[in-house]
């Protein structure tokens, strides 16, 4: 379809995701619609906001008149509804087939395989029992992943045992099963941002490092520490993995560097990622904005780090129930060269990402140091 100057993008999607996608957007005079299907604090800044059922048709007809273009900011968002619904007059990307092929964690891992993307093994098991036959022939431990659903370690779990695998097995099993997966005894967690446009055109940020606790990602170190051989692999297998998801937009590639210098694929995301934060501050043109530019099919940015390092920190949750009081900003702000960014939900869970701090510096642990002191002073 034929694009104007200054097209309209739609946003299935009201979080922090949706919230920086849009913020790159409007910087460049393109205009922003969010559909969410409650009202979601990270994206009341805008005034394009709409609040309903994402999966009625008719609500996605009112929301999609008037884009050039949708985009989701999770791969569980309704796209294929929104791509029922409106036809031929407004593309959607990434594609419905791309989507599928990554929202559920079987048949990504499956479809990788397939497609010579080096992956841990993996098994996809029906029944407890053919999941406890499979985890003793890898041998313990194991990782059980649910198909579907799955976010920052909800829904994945590690056993050591038959036992605790059939303890977990209720909790994570659908009708058709879960994943086992070989624990990958990995060196370093990566990460890779990839930008693809619908024709192939692709770019590919720095490597990674990725940093995780309690199963949730705390900090990234840009650039990752790791050889160069082991750099060129990541690029490579991300670039590859992206093009066998056939991916549109900004693709996230989580990757485990081996001690024997393999990288494997852990998982794709198919949008905007919590890993690429830094590229805000730390690259010449962000995630975000990559992000719009391939779905608009316009020219990619450059992903040249501004300085020699990068790092981000998440700032979580530390309480239930009550409203993020923001208060310790100004704490955060004093802390010289970072930058704190809060993404305005109205509720805090313990362990919920409320926000993150991204530092530059010369090296990796001047960085770190500065980014972790600005986070330390946010509570939230």
């Amino acid at each position: 379809m034929s694009i104007s100057s200054f097209p309209t993008i739609g946003i299935l999607g009201g979080g922090q995701l949706g919230k920086m996608m849009a913020a790159e957007a409007v910087r460049m005079s393109i205009n922003v619609r969010l559909l969410s299907p409650k009202d979601a604090g990270p994206m009341q800044a805008y005034s394009g906001v709409m609040a309903g059922d994402w999966t009625d048709p008719d609500v996605l007809r009112d929301f999609g008149a008037d884009c050039d273009i949708i985009t989701v900011e999770s791969e569980w968002a309704p796209a294929a509804e929104a791509a029922d619904a409106l036809g031929d007059a407004v593309d959607v990307w990434p594609s419905t087939h791309t989507l599928e092929l990554i929202k559920d964690k079987g048949v990504q891992k499956q479809h990788l395989a397939d497609a010579d993307c080096p992956v841990p093994d993996f098994e996809c098991c029906e029944t407890v029992d053919e999941a406890v036959a499979v985890a003793n022939d890898f041998g313990y431990p194991v990782v059980l992943k649910q198909y579907r659903g799955a976010y920052d370690g909800y829904g994945n779990a590690t056993v050591h045992s038959d036992e605790e695998l059939r303890e977990a097995w209720p909790d994570l099993a659908t009708d058709d099963g879960l994943m086992v997966e070989m624990f990958a005894e990995f060196t370093r967690e990566l990460a890779v941002q990839v930008a693809r446009r619908p024709g192939g055109e692709q770019v590919v940020y720095p490597v990674a490092y990725t940093e995780q606790e309690n199963h949730r990602c705390h900090a990234v170190e840009v650039p990752a520490d790791v050889d160069d051989d082991v750099a060129e692999k990541a690029h490579a297998i991300a670039q590859r993995s992206v093009d066998a998801a056939e991916g549109v937009g900004l693709i996230a590639v989580e990757l485990f560097e081996m001690p024997d210098g393999r990288v494997l694929v852990n998982e794709l995301a198919p949008r905007p990622h919590n890993t690429g934060h830094y590229t805000i501050e730390g690259c010449d043109t962000s995630q975000f904005e990559n992000h719009v530019r391939a779905v608009l099919d316009w020219p990619l940015g450059s992903t040249d780090l501004r300085r020699p390092a990068a790092v981000m920190v998440n700032v979580l949750g530390e309480r239930e129930g009550t409203p993020a009081q923001p208060d310790t900003l100004p704490d955060a702000l004093a802390v010289d060269g970072a930058t704190p960014h809060i993404y305005g939900k109205p509720d805090v869970r313990p362990g919920r990402k409320m926000g993150h701090v991204t530092a530059l510096g010369d090296d990796r642990a001047d960085a770190r140091n500065r980014a972790e002191e600005a986070a330390d002073a946010l509570h939230l």
